[in-house]
Formats: structure tokens, sequence, C-alpha cells
């Protein structure tokens, strides 16, 4: 397998719809059914709750990957490699009965719920409608899993080839204790109880926003009232981006990968200072 550090230049030239589509904040409504549906894997659940402080940085993984693919959708060269060495350090370290941080195949899925998430923003809040844009970022978005690690002959080819992977994963994922105890730290964190109100709209939009067959695996709630409310959000949402300019909905995208860049040195620096304590 090609070290993620040795990616070269030229697979990193086309991500200009990568790009569009990552730049659109409503995209980020689905950080959360991102993962979820990467826990409701019980080798990433294992992984996670084994070589993480999710009880008392919850917020902490779902932060990281939103980080982690900002460089890997907007850095230089330079920038990925570097992203993807650190990456590929922490990951060596994770490992446990019946996973590994390095295992292509949990690689992919990382990928696939953010590849699936960011589609089914595109297709059912934003109304996007074009299907070679579809197609386009699904492509680019592949090098996302190389960067991780998963070799691109390792990936579905095409859209309809993904497609059918996603549909027989989720068919064959069983969500486990270890990977609820999980959500249940993300959705709820202690220590952010002043937050209450923005958290109580992620928890809506999260269980909205994920496939049916996981939503009642994770126990979230989902009445009729429920759904209205998260319907009516995500179409006004919606209505939002349709009505406003591009240059005003998307922040800089230099200041998205400094911004990253930053608090992902910051968070690997925390991490090393917590191993030399403990």
């Amino acid at each position: 397998m090609t070290a993620p550090s040795e990616i070269t230049p030229d697979r990193l030239e086309e991500r200009d719809v990568l790009r569009t589509l990552a730049a659109e904040p409503l995209v980020g409504l689905a950080a959360g059914r991102a993962l979820l549906m990467q826990l409701a894997h019980p080798a990433v659940a294992r992984g996670v709750a084994e070589h993480s402080d999710f009880a008392e940085r919850p917020l902490a993984r779902l932060f990281g990957t939103l980080d982690f693919l900002l460089i890997a959708t907007f850095g230089t060269p330079e920038q990925v490699a570097r992203i993807a060495a650190k990456v590929r350090g922490i990951h060596t370290a994770v490992r446990g009965e019946g996973y590994s941080g390095n295992d292509p195949d949990l690689q992919l899925w990382v990928n696939a719920t953010l590849i699936d998430s960011a589609l089914h923003v595109y297709e059912h809040v934003m109304r996007g409608g074009d299907p070679g844009l579809a197609e386009a970022y699904y492509r680019q978005a592949r090098v996302v899993a190389e960067v991780l690690g998963c070799p691109l002959e390792s990936q579905p080819p095409d859209l309809a080839a993904f497609r059918a992977y996603m549909a027989d994963t989720l068919a064959a994922l069983e969500v486990t204790g270890t990977a609820r105890e999980v959500a249940s730290a993300v959705l709820r964190p202690r220590r952010l109880r002043a937050l209450a109100p923005a958290l109580a709209v992620f928890r809506l939009l999260t269980a909205a926003l994920l496939p049916d067959e996981l939503r009642d695996q994770f126990g979230l709630p989902w009445t009729p009232a429920r759904r209205r409310t998260a319907h009516a959000l995500l179409r006004t949402a919606g209505l939002g981006h349709r009505l406003s300019p591009a240059w005003l909905r998307r922040p800089p995208e230099p200041l998205l990968v400094r911004l990253a860049a930053y608090r992902v040195d910051r968070t690997l620096s925390a991490r090393r200072a917590r191993r030399r304590a403990s």
C-alpha cells in the first residue's frame, strides 16, 4: 500500500468539485450523521471508545475529522502530506481486538460516510439536481480515503458502485452498546450544558438526516412533532442557501485551511502532552 504521505501531487489536482461542495456551510449539518454512521461500524466504535477520551472531550473526533477534511480538500500538496503523516501516525497506535486504525476497509467506510452525508445534503437539502456534479464529487472525494491510506483501487470506481457499497454495508451494520455510549456522549455532552439549545438542534438534525435503520438502532427519538420541526428547519436552511450568493455563504478557502492546520497542530500537541503525563 502507498503510504498516505506519498500521494503524488497529480492526485490532488482535480479537487474543484470537491471544494465547491465542501465549502458550503450546509454540508456541515450532516456532521453528526457522518459520525454516527461511522460509529455504527462495530470496529470503528471500539477504536474510538478504547483510544480516545470521548467522555471528557466528546466532540473532539467530530471537529478533528472536519479539520482533517478541510486540509485534505483545500490544502496544498505539502499540507496534505503533512496532515496525512500525522493521521497515519495516530492510526498506527489505534489497534485492538478485531480492528486497526490502518485497516483500508475501515478507512474506506469512514470516508464513505463523509461522502454519502455530503451528497445527502446536496440532493435533499440544497436540492441540487445535477447528477454530473454528484458523480464528479464522488470521484474526487476518493482522494480523502487515499490520504488516510486506502488505495484508489480498493474503492468503488464510480457513484453507482458506491451507492451499492453503501446499501450493502448499511444492511449489514448492527449498532452496538459501545456505539450508543459514544454517540450519547457526543449528542449530550455533560460539559457543554451552556450550549444546550444548539445541541438540541444538533441532535434533532442528526436524527432527521440519519438513515432510518440507524436512527432506530441508536434509539434516537423520532416523533411526528420532531419530524415536522426538523423538516421545517431543513427546508428553511435549503431556502436560505438557494437565495444567498456563493460569495456570502462560503468563507475564504485560505482562512479555512489556516484555521484547520492550527487546530490540528494544537490537538496533536495536546494529545502528546496527555500521553507524556499518563
